[in-house]
């Protein structure tokens, strides 16, 4: 099966290059994209096809990966796209209902996806969630990689109201985190909020570091996957302004050069 990849950032790469251990042949598009896009592609063994227009005319498949923010963008570059489409971003479900709306007139099938964990370059840590039509026919690409794949309902958006919800505990939390340290540093507390950490909430110390870590090197990602959190739980009557809180946290972590 000829898979094309938009686009080959960390995670997109090593799932195209766990697809390609399937014995897929995994397409990319090497027009506009910088070199830590193109450096990633050549290490996970991906063909260049140059546009995304000639992926769309060889691929049979097409997988999206990509910042959440561009998930709409990126699905409106594959316009005319007829074979079978996974969005595997970091959305709320109306986004991916968006992305089908854009891409279901020119005949393509969306599969709704969400993926939990980091990188699959190990077994057993990273996992895709799939809803919607021919999701089962998606999970089974997975066999005998790194990625876990299972179907989690019908409907197309189920997966990505699974990660969400996920990734509020997660990353929310770590937003919350980040603040509160910023918070006690500005009152000159910071030591002492420690002290009493690791005290009564022992792990905290090495939570907070790793929170900081994380936001450093992909903090800048996170900010449209807040922000579509954000829009789920508004959608669904819940209060959504902690979301957006910090989406504002992740803003004050640019991305690195080559990101």
């Amino acid at each position: 099966m000829i898979v094309g990849l938009l686009h080959p950032g960390e995670m997109g790469a090593s799932c195209g290059a766990q697809l390609r251990k399937a014995g897929h042949d995994v397409v990319w598009a090497s027009e506009g994209r910088g070199p830590g896009t193109q450096r990633r592609a050549l290490d996970a063994g991906l063909r260049d096809v140059g546009t995304v227009g000639a992926m769309v005319a060889e691929a049979e498949v097409i997988v999206s990966v990509c910042p959440p923010a561009a998930a709409l963008d990126v699905a409106s570059q594959a316009a005319g796209f007829a074979g079978l489409y996974v969005d595997a971003n970091a959305i709320a479900p109306a986004t991916v209902r968006g992305v089908a709306d854009r891409l279901t007139p020119g005949g393509a099938t969306v599969v709704d996806g969400g993926i939990i964990g980091p990188p699959p370059d190990q077994p057993g840590r990273t996992r895709l969630y799939l809803s919607g039509p021919r999701a089962d026919e998606v999970a089974s690409w997975w066999e005998g990689t790194n990625v876990e794949a299972g179907v989690v309902g019908d409907s197309l958006g189920a997966a990505s109201a699974l990660k969400a919800s996920y990734a509020t505990w997660t990353k929310a939390s770590t937003a919350m985190l980040l603040a509160i340290r910023a918070v006690a540093a500005a009152e000159g507390v910071d030591d002492a909020l420690q002290a009493e950490w690791a005290r009564s909430q022992p792990g905290m110390d090495t939570r907070s570091a790793q929170a900081r870590n994380s936001a450093e090197t992909k903090g800048w990602r996170w900010v449209g996957e807040m922000e579509e959190i954000g829009d789920l739980f508004a959608a669904s009557g819940q209060p959504d302004g902690f979301l957006r809180a910090a989406a504002e946290v992740y803003r004050g972590y640019p991305r690195l050069p080559d990101a």
